[in-house]
């Protein structure tokens, strides 16, 4: 009993993924509004009632794919905090460069794509990649500065600063890579790409003073 348990589990494991990814592709293909769920029950090999019994509506389905994709956004969950300008520089170009790496991924522009050509007839595709993935990024980045505010490495708003790294960041190679004119980074050139934008982001902070009333 126990065995045809699993074996349903697995089952049903391997209906839900073909089902996101049947999803995925019609979504990418079509636009969120014109899929219908029948072409995805199609396309994924199901009948629609497992359709809802494995996923939900297409809007539950939406959420699953970019929950699934956009989770490659998200940087480790734990990083070892900062106690010195050089930790700290080193804790931001591991953090870039994992984020470039991750972002830049095929499949995670590709859910960038959607977003943008779903954008005012499906406003909710941006919505939950930006809650799902963008915004945990951005929490972690802030969290990370406000430690180093907090041990008198930095001043100012985390927020603020955390904007302001990502954009030394990525410069405009999200753009790029949106309009396929530009490849993803290599390990190599998302290392490179990840210190200068902390060395710059650092140079510009020690510009405007440190925290703690003059601190290190």
């Amino acid at each position: 009993m126990a065995a045809g348990s699993g074996a349903a589990g697995a089952d049903g494991g391997s209906a839900r993924a073909r089902i996101l990814e049947a999803a995925f592709a019609t979504f990418s293909a079509q636009g969120y509004a014109q899929t219908s769920m029948l072409e995805i029950a199609t396309r994924a090999r199901v009948s629609k009632r497992e359709l809802y019994a494995l996923v939900g509506n297409k809007q539950d389905m939406l959420v699953a794919c970019i929950t699934e994709r956009s989770g490659r956004m998200r940087p480790p969950a734990e990083m070892p905090e900062p106690d010195d300008r050089a930790s700290l520089a080193a804790a931001l170009t591991a953090f870039g460069e994992r984020l470039l790496r991750e972002v830049s991924d095929p499949v995670v522009v590709g859910v960038f794509r959607l977003a943008i050509a779903e954008a005012e007839r499906a406003p909710e595709i941006a919505q939950a990649l930006d809650s799902i993935g963008r915004a945990a990024a951005r929490k972690e980045l802030a969290a990370l500065l406000g430690t180093a505010q907090a041990r008198c490495l930095l001043s100012g708003d985390p927020v603020e600063m955390t904007m302001r790294f990502l954009a030394l960041l990525w410069g405009d190679l999200m753009i790029g890579l949106l309009l396929r004119l530009a490849d993803p980074p290599t390990t190599e050139e998302a290392q490179r790409r990840a210190r200068e934008a902390a060395s710059a982001f650092l140079y510009l902070q020690s510009a405007e003073g440190v925290g703690c009333s003059g601190g290190v």
